[in-house]
């Protein structure tokens, strides 16, 4: 593709997306919630071809995430480089349900953006979503949504976006707290980042919430305390009046210049599946050409405010993805699609070295366990896409499983499993979980398919659009497909019970659970992902 950016140009959960230059250099960081190294961060050239360059936090002593319930974790990163240092600031939520939430924010700085990554500076805890503005005097100020847990008619308890200085010195918070902005009649007013131009202070923020009423809203103010005016085009982006358009949720912006002057809007947005509000993948990043007017008002390029799936920029050729990637698990190291979920300590749940060119997992707590699950996946960015990978598994009862997974939380995931049935049998079973409130509807399909001991299996799923299929093969043995046509759907913000939804998307992987505690491994020598023709995909 020449001369044009197709979004999302990340494709695949990567929400809340937070924008840099240092010279030549785009730098793209995106939530990562639950899921383990915490923040993704891309770089680029020309802003249509991203790789992932590092997950900065990877220790313990800056992220330790055993026991956030999901969709918990890290929430909108904002990355910012100033005094020869990248600026790494975000949340560590620990409670997202109900009135209150619990998240507690933090700054970590590098020289270089491959690290080294200092620990964690702890800023404050009145709210999610930081934003670090570095003023041209030099100071440094931290903005934030307040929250406020008190609900009743007319009350939104996203209070408004309040600001305070940071002292890089003292390594804290000093002076007052501003409220300075409240938002608008979009409510649910988060996501800030502050700019400086032409004398004015510019707030761009989200407003609508994260589905699909959302908005991105800008203000300004010649003073930084404000009070601040909104844009007379508001809201800047969105897809909420445009149900057809290919990308949905569109919100949760940030700005950045390119060395030729022009500037550029990176959101979030999600493309759910035809004919459905549904959208397995999650929350994307997307981009967008905008101008200033004579006005001084930021507007999108191409007028109006709804985001475009194309994006011209001239002299750009955006690579397409490979069609398949393969791990043989050769390494010593976890290859970098992958992550796991919540804790530091990743030698309790696998090993590239124990068996060389396999990953080893170790059976740990159930599926959906906040604490300490042995489960490796990496995203879906298909719509229609398959997995496989080959699997060695002896179980000793039926306490032990483990096998393929496409995975969105406790309450959303089909697993194909290897256990025991009660005579003792090694055989396949489809474990899946329908819904996420209140009891998780489990579903337990024992296939009958029994599988010889020692032998080595190999697990298969295809994705296309809404329906997910399982298949196995024993040995060398064809694939045969095994179990019912399942809801892939299902596996999305939007496909469960719940009124409000999660924040992550599906993941594709290989897992191992012993509830019985003894850790029995389970040892998967490859795997491999599939995408479907870009032309079947979009």
């Amino acid at each position: 593709m020449n001369d044009v950016i197709h979004n999302p140009i990340l494709a695949g959960f990567n929400p809340d997306p937070s924008i840099c230059r240092v010279g030549d250099d785009y730098y793209l960081a995106t939530s990562t919630f639950e899921w383990y190294p915490g923040v993704q961060i891309h770089h680029s050239r020309d802003l249509a071809n991203w790789t992932l360059v590092t997950r900065p936090l990877n220790r313990a002593s800056q992220l330790d995430m055993r026991g956030n319930p999901d969709s918990c974790g890290i929430w909108a990163p904002c990355l910012s480089y100033a005094d020869g240092l990248f600026w790494l600031v975000y949340t560590d939520m620990k409670r997202y349900e109900g009135n209150f939430k619990d998240g507690h924010n933090y700054v970590v700085t590098a020289p270089r953006i491959e690290g080294p990554w200092s620990d964690p500076v702890y800023l404050n805890s009145s709210g999610f979503d930081p934003s670090l503005f570095h003023d041209t005097d030099g100071r440094k100020w931290l903005i934030n949504l307040q929250w406020d847990y008190r609900q009743h008619e007319g009350r939104d308890r996203f209070g408004g976006i309040v600001l305070q200085q940071y002292d890089p010195e003292q390594r804290r918070l000093v002076g007052d707290i501003n409220n300075i902005f409240a938002g608008t009649e979009l409510k649910l007013t988060e996501g800030s980042h502050l700019y400086r131009r032409d004398g004015w202070y510019h707030l761009l923020v989200a407003e609508g919430g994260t589905g699909y009423q959302h908005a991105v809203t800008m203000a300004r103010s010649k003073t930084l305390t404000g009070p601040y005016e909104v844009h007379p085009n508001n809201p800047l982006l969105t897809s909420r009046d445009d149900p057809e358009n290919p990308l949905q949720r569109a919100g949760h912006a940030d700005l950045v210049d390119s060395p030729e002057g022009d500037t550029y809007l990176v959101h979030l947005c999600s493309r759910p599946l035809t004919g459905t509000r549904l959208s397995p993948m999650g929350r994307e990043t997307a981009i967008q050409r905008v101008e200033w007017g004579e006005d001084g008002w930021l507007r999108l390029a191409d007028e109006g405010n709804v985001p475009a799936l194309e994006v011209a920029m001239s002299g750009v050729t955006q690579k397409l993805p490979a069609h398949a990637e393969h791990y043989d698990f050769k390494s010593a190291t976890l290859p970098d699609a992958f992550q796991w979920l919540r804790t530091p300590y990743p030698e309790r749940l696998f090993s590239l070295t124990e068996r060389p060119g396999y990953l080893r997992l170790f059976g740990r707590e159930s599926v959906g366990s906040w604490f300490e699950q042995a489960l490796v996946a990496r995203r879906q960015d298909s719509i229609h896409c398959s997995a496989e990978t080959t699997l060695t598994f002896e179980p000793e009862d039926i306490q032990q499983f483990a096998g393929l997974i496409a995975y969105y939380n406790r309450f959303k995931f089909h697993y194909l499993a290897v256990t025991l049935n009660d005579a003792g049998d090694k055989v396949l079973s489809i474990i899946s979980c329908l819904d996420d409130w209140p009891n998780g509807n489990l579903s337990i399909a024992e296939q009958g398919i029994r599988i010889e001991p020692d032998a080595t299996i190999r697990l298969g799923l295809d994705i296309h659009a809404r329906e997910l299929r399982f298949r196995y093969a024993q040995g060398g043995e064809a694939w045969q497909p095994i179990g019912p046509a399942l809801d892939a759907g299902l596996l999305s913000d939007e496909g469960s019970g719940r009124a409000h939804g999660y924040f992550t998307g599906t993941f594709l992987g290989m897992a191992a659970h012993d509830i019985s505690g003894r850790g029995t491994p389970a040892d998967f020598q490859a795997f491999c992902y599939r995408r479907a023709p870009l032309s079947e995909t979009r």
